[in-house]
C-alpha cells in the first residue's frame, strides 16, 4: 500500500492492519501513517480555521471549525442522491446552520423546540441517509456547536459570507468526488421513502427530537455552555444500528469526560502558561490515534476546556465540563428509554424484544 493510500484510512482500519500483521517493519509503516496523518489533520485546521477566523472575525470562528469537519467528511460520504440536488441541500444545510441559531437566540422559549425540531429533523435528512457512514455525529456537531455560538448584525451578515465561501470549497469537493454517484436517486425520492418502521428514519427522528428538546432545556433555563449537553446527549443518541439501549454509550461518555477533564486540569497546573495555547492542539493530535469511544471523549475535552478555561477560569469550565456532561447524558439516558417504550415498539416490531 503506498504511503499517501495509507493516509487516507480511518485510524480503526490501519490499527487493525497493525494487528494482522507480523512484521515489525509493516507495524512501524502503519503507526508511522497515523501519526503522519493526524499531524496533518491538526496542522490543516489550524492554517484553515485561523485564515477563515482572520478574514471573518473570531466570533465566526465556530462555522469555520464546522465548515473544515465537513470537508473532511464530504470527501468520502455523500448525502445518497443526484450531485444537483445534493449541492441545492448543501446550500440549504448551511443556511440552516448560518440563520437558525440566531432566530433562536432571539425568539421566545415556546417557539424553541419547534424550531430546532424542524430545522435538526431537516438537516438529518438531507445528509444522514446512512448514520453509519458518520454524517449524523458531524452535523449534529455543527449544529449544535453553532446554537451554543449565535452572532447578530454585522456578525451575522460575515458569517453568511463564510458560509457562502465554505459552500463553494465543500460544493466543489462534492463535486468532484461523487457527481458521478446516485444518479436515479432525487432528493424528493428519500423524502417520499420516509417510514417510521424504517429503522433509519426512527432514528433521524428520535436524534431530532431529542437534541431539540435538550438545547431548548439549556436555553430556557440558562445553562452555562449548554451546547456541551447537547453534545452529551446527541452523543448517546446519534448511536446506530437503532436501539432503545444506551446504558453503555451513556457511562463511557462520563467515564471520557471525566478522565478528559481531569487530565487536562492536570496537565494545564503542571505545565507553563506558554504551553496552555496548544493544549487544544495537544488534544487533536492525541485524538487521531484514538479508536475508541471513552478515549474520543476525553482527548475532544482539551479542545473545549482550552476555550471554556479562558472564560470561566481552569476550575470553572472542568467542574462546568463535567456537570454539563452529566445533564446530557443523563437527559439521553431518560429520553431514548421513553421514547422506545412510546414510540419504537410501536412501528419497530423486532424493538419489542429489547
Amino acid at each position: 500500500m503506498k504511503f499517501y493510500d495509507a493516509l487516507q484510512l480511518d485510524p480503526s482500519i490501519l490499527k487493525r492492519k497493525i494487528a494482522a500483521s507480523d512484521a515489525r517493519r509493516e507495524k512501524t509503516y502503519y503507526w508511522l501513517a497515523i501519526a503522519v496523518r493526524s499531524v496533518l489533520i491538526v496542522a490543516f485546521a489550524i492554517v484553515f480555521i485561523s485564515l477563515l477566523s482572520g478574514v471573518f472575525g473570531a466570533d465566526n470562528t465556530p462555522l469555520a471549525v464546522a465548515l473544515f469537519c465537513m470537508m473532511l467528511g464530504i470527501r468520502f460520504v455523500n448525502f445518497e442522491y443526484c450531485i444537483g440536488d445534493s449541492l441545492v441541500t448543501l446550500a440549504a444545510v448551511l443556511a440552516i446552520l448560518v440563520l437558525v441559531p440566531s432566530a433562536a437566540a432571539v425568539l421566545p422559549p415556546v417557539l424553541l423546540i419547534p424550531l430546532h425540531f424542524a430545522a435538526f429533523l431537516a438537516l438529518l435528512c438531507m445528509t444522514t441517509q446512512r448514520p453509519e457512514m458518520g454524517n449524523g455525529g458531524l452535523y449534529s456537531f455543527a449544529y449544535i456547536y453553532l446554537a451554543g455560538n449565535p452572532v447578530m448584525g454585522e456578525a451575522l451578515v460575515r458569517r453568511g459570507l463564510l458560509a457562502l465561501v465554505g459552500y463553494l470549497i465543500c460544493g466543489a469537493i462534492l463535486f468532484a468526488k461523487h457527481r458521478d454517484q446516485h444518479r436515479a436517486t432525487r432528493f424528493h425520492h428519500v423524502v417520499r421513502r420516509f417510514d417510521l418502521s424504517v429503522p433509519v428514519h426512527l432514528w433521524q427522528l428520535r436524534m431530532a427530537l431529542g437534541v431539540s428538546l435538550v438545547l431548548s432545556a439549556g436555553q430556557v433555563f440558562g445553562v452555562e455552555r449548554f451546547m456541551w449537553m447537547g453534545f452529551a446527549c446527541a452523543s448517546l443518541l446519534s448511536e446506530y444500528p437503532y436501539s432503545g439501549n444506551t446504558f453503555t454509550r451513556f457511562w463511557q461518555r462520563i467515564v471520557g469526560a471525566v478522565a478528559g477533564s481531569c487530565g487536562f486540569f492536570v496537565l494545564y497546573l503542571l505545565t507553563p502558561e506558554a504551553f496552555h495555547e496548544w493544549m487544544g492542539p495537544l488534544g487533536g493530535l492525541c485524538l487521531g490515534f484514538c479508536t475508541d469511544y471513552r478515549y474520543k471523549t476525553a482527548m475532544n475535552c482539551f479542545g473545549a476546556l482550552m476555550l471554556g478555561a479562558g472564560i470561566y477560569g481552569l476550575q470553572g469550565a472542568v467542574v462546568l465540563r463535567i456537570v454539563d456532561t452529566l445533564l446530557g447524558v443523563t437527559f439521553g439516558l431518560a429520553f431514548a428509554a421513553i421514547f422506545h417504550r412510546l414510540a419504537a415498539v410501536r412501528v419497530l416490531p423486532a424493538a419489542e424484544g429489547e
